[in-house]
Parts: C-alpha cells; structure tokens; sequence
C-alpha cells in the first residue's frame, strides 16, 4: 500500500500529451501508465489486517491538518543521477507550500508507524515516475527536455490510501486501488 496524492485527470492529460509522441523513441524504457502517475508520500510494504483501521484513521487526522495547496508538473530528473538513471521522473512544484507537502508527507508516515504499518522514511523527493530502466543509463537529453515542461496547476486538497496488486494489471502491471481518500484543509477565503 501506499498515500499518495492524485493528480487531477486533466493534469495527467497534459503530461501524457507532452510525452506521447517521445516514448516510442526509448523502447528500452518500461514506461509508466498515465493512470497509475502519483506523488508518493508514504509507502508501506505491508500493512495487516488488523492495521488498517487505525491506519484509516491516522490518515483521516494526518490529512485534515493541512492545508489544500496548488502543484504544479514542472520539469524532471532521474534517480539516481542522469548519467546513470534507473527511473526517470517529473517533477513537482508547490511553490511557497513545499513545506506544506513535505508536512504532509511526514504525517501521512508518521500515521503509517503508529499504526504498525512501518512506512519507509528515505528522503522525500516529490516526484512522478515515468519510466525505470533496466539497466543504468544517461538519460542527460530526457532531463534537458523535461526541464521545458510545465502542467496546468491544479489544487493538492486530498490524499488517497492505494493498495496495489502485483501483476494484476494490462501486461502484467500492478493494478492500483483506492482504498480511501481523505480531505486536507480547504484554503481560507481571501479577505
């Protein structure tokens, strides 16, 4: 399982758009579906049973401490460099609410740990994987062309619990399912 923040449809759109007629040109890359794209803000390997409601919960509480905030899909970059990439990723823009989702994603950890979920704590990158690599390659000219993108802003006011299934999807592909979404804070009203 894992929280993650959704991106709109329409956001997703713009971005497969971007993207489409440039994907054929690397078949070496397992490209990432445009309905499965999301920003991961806790993941958690496994998570019993008897966890889940109190995961629920936590979450529920981690989400409405925060304030809904505008992303935005701007440029990109590889893991772990672009010399030597395994995945190749978009990335985010919060603009003056980076805290805010970096808040957001220490909540909705924090929720997973208490709950007995044991969420991984690596570093929080924010990010949207669109395509991991088999073996290590520099993907320098992928980066440089990313970096001339930017989506639509959109408003980041939930989160969603999503369970996957492994090898459940179109070719073998995890199928993602939403278990639970839950609100954040909606944005005061200008004075």
């Amino acid at each position: 399982m894992f929280v993650a923040v959704l991106p709109p449809p329409e956001a997703l759109e713009d971005l497969a758009e971007f993207l489409g007629p440039r994907r054929e040109a690397e078949p070496g890359f397992r490209w990432t579906v445009e309905d499965q794209w999301h920003i991961t803000l806790a993941f958690m390997a496994q998570v019993a049973d008897r966890h889940l409601d109190d995961l629920l919960a936590r979450l529920e509480r981690a989400a409405a401490r925060r304030t809904a905030f505008d992303l935005t899909v701007l440029g990109g970059g590889a893991f772990p460099n672009a010399g030597r990439a395994k995945v190749l990723y978009a990335g985010l823009d919060a603009g003056a609410h980076r805290e805010e989702l970096t808040r957001l994603a220490t909540g909705a950890r924090a929720a997973g740990n208490k709950a007995g979920a044991d969420a991984d704590g690596g570093r929080f990158h924010p990010h949207l994987t669109l395509a991991r690599i088999g073996r290590p390659m520099d993907v320098t000219r992928w980066v440089r062309l990313l970096g001339s993108y930017r989506g639509p802003t959109w408003s980041a006011d939930e989160i969603a619990l999503v369970q996957s299934h492994l090898g459940e999807g179109p070719r073998r592909r995890p199928r993602y399912e939403t278990v639970a979404a839950f609100p954040m804070r909606p944005r005061p009203e200008p004075e």
